[in-house]
């Protein structure tokens, strides 16, 4: 009983919390994607963190820093994942992406229709799943979406699958054409002021899964869909560097 009373705090304190925010600056240069993280504007954005850990039992809490940037043509996203031990095996598209340690973004681009959203998860090894739920968490995703052009490139400082070692971090690069959601956002690309719902997830890994979110969920067993609880991405006009 005790046990159960823990692990359901959390939950309770994530119904009450309000979900963060986060302001997208615009990219004042082009952003090569190479994992590298090494333009300005990657060092001049601000950060978000994935401090939210609602279905944490035991093990480390690592830490995950993200950054995100836009132009005209892209959504840009940039992790940093602490991690002792690093799993990626899977490269193939729509595959076994969850096994490994993985990170996910997932997006509604109308704040108006909240339940319409998509979900892309990648690993260091540029490994993509992607999906589509056109009718909310709770009715059966798209037959089949592959969001088009996707860029993703990691890198990492440790070695991949040998748990007789310790690892220090993952770090991947991601531009999203937003293209891929003109059928559904108010306007591609966004308008400065507007705003998209979104969260960013981190799970799996063979060793001390971290189910580690920036919008904490609100459910007892471990579940990243739950739309109503995505934080927001506001689209700034201001660029980085500023």
């Amino acid at each position: 009983m005790l046990r159960a009373l823990c692990l359901l705090v959390p939950v309770l304190a994530a119904q009450t919390a309000p979900p963060p925010g986060y302001t997208v600056h615009r990219a004042s240069e082009p952003i090569r994607i190479d994992g590298r993280l090494d333009e300005a504007a990657w060092f001049s954005a601000p950060a978000l963190r994935l401090a939210a850990f609602p279905w944490h039992e035991s093990g480390a809490k690592h830490s995950t820093t993200v950054k995100l940037l836009w132009d005209s043509e892209n959504l840009y996203i940039a992790h940093v994942s602490e991690d002792k031990h690093i799993t990626a095996r899977h490269t193939e598209r729509d595959g076994k992406i969850p096994e490994d340690d993985c990170f996910e973004i997932m997006i509604a681009p109308d704040p108006d229709k909240p339940e319409v959203y998509f979900n892309l998860e990648w690993n260091v090894l540029g490994g993509l799943v992607d999906n589509f739920r056109p009718n909310g968490p709770k009715q059966p995703r798209a037959p089949k979406w592959d969001a088009e052009g996707v860029r993703v490139a990691g890198i990492h400082v440790g070695t991949l699958n040998d748990d007789s070692d310790e690892d220090r971090s993952w770090t991947v690069e991601v531009a999203i054409p937003f293209r891929n959601f003109s059928t559904y956002a108010k306007a591609v690309p966004p308008r400065p002021g507007q705003h998209w719902n979104a969260n960013f997830n981190r799970h799996g890994g063979k060793i001390n899964p971290q189910y580690a979110q920036w919008s904490a969920g609100d459910t007892p067993k471990p579940s990243f869909h739950t739309p109503h609880r995505f934080g927001r991405l506001v689209f700034s006009s201001e660029g980085a560097p500023f």
